[in-house]
């Protein structure tokens, strides 16, 4: 008994040290470390093992925003415009915006290399503005170069936010073109043939163009949200309330903008500095707008695809069903003939059992003949009522002719 009490709190403190350990696990388990990666205005890329918390504060993002972008929680397609980040969860597409950099979570994704690659590309801008307010005391005649260098800048933020939609509307696109490679012919093998394997495979391939659809139009529907909404686009303005914040300036003396995009593929006509200031409540968020509307279209025509292919699959469907209703009707005219014929038979048939009695009938006594002519009677009657019968269905239309 005595050692039975000495090993007793041996095993309690085990249990105590493995309770703490899973404690401890459980903690460390609550704050797992993400893979992010971290582009700045150059192009220049590091990668960070960061937990939330770090990003929190790294950011300044309070943890309602951060979990948006959670992946093991189902948040629609989301683009919040906070004081100094923007939080874009755009299907794969998770990442914080800054005026100055851009965290894109789990970097090493198959679908988000290329996206990395496209921002190391396109974040970088060309320092000619620097260098030429630099030489603007030196040489004067640089000055207009200088403001139509400025001019044509487009915000950091902005850049990265449009490699972003460029590339989950292409993601999307690309998605939806598959899907048309693929359901165009099953629908096309279905008309032809009617199977259950064909139906099956038909029946798959409209689910999941079901599942596309919705994520397109969760897509769409928050470029439409925030087009119909100036307040929420003017938030995504970062650098402009950086600098309003750091040191503010006159409204005139305030940069234009104006957007150069790639995808839009024309440059927008510039207005004059001075009447940009007169205007400055109207073209306020001009360049955001033509940027979101330029996607919003491009959406949209996936959308319209997509709308295309649904209808095509619901003509099919009511074709197929036009075909079924045709064979039904071929099976009941089938099933109205066999039951005529067996109303007829059983006439036939009640003649017969009558003869075949053991009751006396002169019939029965040196009529040979009348066996003969019973039967061609019942057999003429049987024919009649049967003939009457076909007639009758197709008098009312049962029947085709």
């Amino acid at each position: 008994m005595g050692r039975d009490g000495l090993l007793v709190p041996v095993e309690s403190s085990t249990q105590t040290q493995t309770q703490t350990q899973t404690q401890a696990s459980l903690k460390k388990k609550t704050a797992v470390s993400r893979s992010w990666i971290s582009l700045d205005h150059n192009g220049e890329s590091s990668i960070l093992d960061a937990d939330k918390y770090t990003i929190m504060r790294r950011v300044q993002i309070n943890a309602r925003d951060l979990r948006i972008l959670d992946p093991l929680l189902s948040y629609p397609s989301t683009i919040l415009g906070r004081e100094k980040v923007i939080v874009l969860n755009l299907e794969h597409i998770k990442a914080i915006i800054t005026a100055d950099e851009v965290l894109l979570r789990d970097p090493f994704d198959n679908n988000v290399v290329p996206i990395v690659e496209e921002l190391r590309r396109r974040l970088p801008i060309e320092n000619a503005v620097y260098h030429g307010q630099g030489e603007e005391e030196e040489h004067p005649g640089v000055q207009h170069d200088v403001e139509s260098g400025e001019e044509n800048e487009f915000p950091f933020e902005f850049r990265a936010l449009e490699v972003a939609l460029e590339a989950i509307c292409s993601f999307l696109d690309a998605r939806t073109r598959e899907l048309e490679n693929e359901v165009y012919p099953a629908l096309d093998e279905l008309t032809s043939k009617i199977s259950s394997r064909n139906l099956d495979r038909v029946r798959k391939l409209k689910s999941a163009m079901t599942r596309l659809t919705n994520r397109v139009q969760k897509v769409r529907d928050e470029l439409e949200q925030l087009l119909d909404d100036d307040d929420d686009m003017e938030d995504l303005y970062l650098s402009r309330k950086l600098a309003g914040a750091s040191s503010p300036v006159s409204v005139s003396d305030a940069p234009n903008w104006f957007l150069s995009s790639p995808v839009i593929g024309s440059k927008i006509s510039r207005i004059s500095r001075g009447s940009a200031a007169t205007s400055q409540g109207e073209t306020d968020i001009e360049e955001l707008e033509m940027l979101l509307e330029a996607y919003f279209m491009q959406i949209d025509g996936t959308m319209n695809k997509l709308t295309t292919l649904r209808e095509y699959i619901d003509d099919t469907e009511d074709y197929i069903n036009i075909q079924l209703d045709n064979h039904r009707n071929q099976l009941i005219q089938l099933e109205l003939f066999l039951s005529s014929g067996t109303v007829c038979l059983s006439v036939y048939s009640v003649v017969a059992a009558i003869f075949g009695m053991n009751i006396p009938n002169i019939l029965n006594e040196d009529h040979g003949y009348a066996f003969k002519w019973v039967v061609i009677l019942a057999g003429v009657v049987c024919a009649f009522l049967f003939l009457s019968v076909i007639s009758y269905a197709r008098h009312k239309g049962l029947v085709g002719s």
